[in-house]
């Protein structure tokens, strides 16, 4: 039985420079990632990881090349496939935790589940059991204003997380965060991988950090390689 959640294929993504000419940020890329598996891409600021994973993301669309979810090439999607496949099957976590300052940590939880049109009741239940995974029932009625930093990034991971994906993708997730709390959120990821056997990729300049995830990658000069 074939397990790869996703496998990309020469992936390549041009810029126009403001003189006109072709950047290449991503050169012929090949990668894959197996059900459950985790993984951490490293390089220098500008090396394309961003735009690596805005595109697995289906944030952006690569100038060729294929990224295939379950086989299928999500790159031929239209934009509401996008969006509709994006909903149902990957969780984004960032740098900031983009919570929404009016609503409490609880209702910034439920709010993928609400756009799927879950009702309040389920979608409480269901952030409740992460609440208590994450360790942060005693915080489920503050606001983000309300919150360390740690604890906010936290929250974002629930948001992440509470739909089930079968892939996160994090963006420098403990960029913002003092080394204790960098910890606390890396071993989350990694304790509620094991628990819902979602695949990871981790973007992040902490090399310790890094070596945490099961496969370790940089992407150096557009080129993606195995370290």
């Amino acid at each position: 039985m074939n397990d790869t959640v996703i496998e990309v294929k020469n992936l390549r993504k041009i810029f126009l420079s403001p003189s006109g000419e072709d950047l290449e940020i991503l050169k012929n890329i090949n990668f894959s990632l197996k059900a459950g598996h985790t993984c951490s891409i490293v390089g220098a600021s500008g090396a394309g990881k961003t735009t690596f994973l805005h595109i697995l993301g289906l944030l952006d669309s690569p100038t060729g090349g294929e990224i295939l979810y379950f086989g299928s090439d999500v790159s031929l999607f239209s934009s509401d496939e996008k969006a509709d496949f994006r909903n149902k099957n990957i969780g984004f976590v960032f740098q900031m935790h983009y919570l929404l300052p009016e609503f409490t940590a609880l209702e910034n939880a439920i709010m993928p589940l609400l756009i799927r049109g879950v009702s309040i009741k389920e979608a409480y239940t269901q952030a409740l059991e992460l609440f208590e995974t994450v360790s942060l029932t005693h915080r489920l009625n503050h606001k983000p204003g309300q919150l360390s930093g740690g604890e906010q990034q936290r929250v974002a991971l629930i948001r992440a997380f509470i739909t089930k994906p079968k892939v996160i993708l994090a963006d420098e997730p403990t960029g913002n965060l003092d080394k204790k709390n960098a910890m606390i959120v890396t071993e989350l990821f990694l304790k509620l991988n094991k628990i819902y056997n979602t695949s990871i990729i981790l973007v992040t300049h902490n090399d310790e950090l890094a070596g945490m995830m099961q496969e370790k990658y940089k992407i150096d000069d557009g080129v993606l390689m195995t370290i």
